[in-house]
């Protein structure tokens, strides 16, 4: 790879490969400027095809980790390395003499990242499970959907990322900071379960006070209120509208022309379904482009809903630049940017192997 640049610059990953939010902490780290180093076994196809393009910014290696001089060569680039990151179920990478103890008692500044659903323990830790599984247990899950309609996934954003390999990159980060002051390194447990749980310490704080039920749809920002809703206009798409704050509830019923008068109060549970009767007519008589025309330029939280097609053509992520071409592949740019050491565009992923033996030498 080329020489780093951003806030990460010169720290070293080794990334023991997975799937899921173990590359995307990878990515993410490698964008920011570390040094990151996937190790691979022969013949691994979890990130192959599309999926390929998220090992941008690495250098690849393989190992058999069947193998007792591949184990040794990968144990010699752990003595080297600032962090490490693995996915696997608790108790794997032990039984490979790679686990934290032995590895951190031969590197004793190493910060050894692990990524897991259910956690390190617990009476869950060692069985299978996906990304539903987790944000199922947490009760995030069954507060997303239609009144009275099963619980919707929301695509696997929420627990394997949110939840999952942003709390893995913000404990690694949070670790090299504090080594910095102890000389030493540590062991972060990222479990997808606790990461879900704290992007929902609101909802458990609200639920708790009596604000937040538990019934889906019946809440302020569930469906249940009918400004925080989404329409559809008369040409099949749809609009996304956030208009929780009076003086943006007080716009929105501007370009619609609708006399507040004549409506139920904006927070009245019980004049909903007459608000978004009367929001669904309305939106059904524009189609997504007039409406958006119509908006332009007034705060009243009211956006066109893209799919990922139209998204690469919008005019606010265009101008930030927040889509980029990487090896003829539009993909997302690094965040979050920064001031004084912004990272470089990221390099695709390598298309041949690197010896182990020729890394950090």
């Amino acid at each position: 790879m080329g020489v780093s640049k951003g806030p990460l610059a010169g720290v070293r990953i080794v990334e023991l490969a997975s799937i899921g939010p173990g590359p995307h902490a990878g990515m993410m780290l490698a964008d920011l400027g570390a040094d990151v180093v996937r190790v691979q076994r022969p013949g691994d196809g979890s990130a192959a095809g599309p999926m390929r393009a998220q090992l941008r910014g690495r250098t690849i290696v393989q190992a058999d980790f069947k193998n007792a001089d591949d184990i040794a060569a990968v144990r010699g680039l752990i003595d080297k390395a600032d962090v490490v990151i693995e996915g696997y179920r608790p108790g794997v990478v032990e039984r490979l003499g790679l686990g934290p103890e032995e590895s951190r008692a031969r590197n004793p500044r190493l910060i050894y990242g692990r990524m897991t659903g259910w956690g390190q323990d617990g009476p869950r830790a060692e069985r299978a499970g996906h990304d539903i599984n987790y944000i199922g247990l947490t009760g995030a899950l069954n507060g997303i959907g239609r009144k009275g309609e099963r619980p919707v996934p929301p695509i696997n954003l929420l627990g394997d990322y949110g939840g999952g390999s942003v709390f893995l990159v913000l404990g690694i980060v949070t670790a090299l900071y504090e080594r910095e002051r102890s000389g030493q390194g540590q062991v972060v447990d990222a479990a997808m379960v606790d990461g879900v749980l704290t992007l929902a310490h609101s909802i458990w704080i609200l639920s708790q006070g009596g604000v937040w039920s538990d019934e889906r749809g019946a809440n302020l920002l569930d469906t249940g209120m009918a400004w925080y809703d989404t329409y559809r206009t008369a040409d099949g798409k749809h609009l996304a509208v956030g208009a929780f704050e009076p003086q943006f509830y007080a716009e929105l019923l501007r370009v619609l022309e609708l006399d507040p008068k004549t409506l139920p109060h904006q927070m009245d549970p019980a004049g909903q379904d007459i608000l978004r009767k009367t929001f669904t007519d309305i939106f059904a008589t524009k189609t997504q482009d007039e409406w958006a025309a119509l908006f332009d330029g007034v705060d009243a939280c009211v956006t066109p809903i893209r799919t990922w097609t139209e998204a690469a053509r919008d005019e606010h992520l265009r101008a930030r630049g927040s889509l980029i071409d990487v090896d003829g592949i539009l993909q997302p740019a690094p965040a979050p940017r920064f001031s004084r050491t912004p990272p470089a565009t990221p390099e695709p992923a390598p298309a041949q192997f690197t010896p182990i033996g020729e890394v950090w030498t």
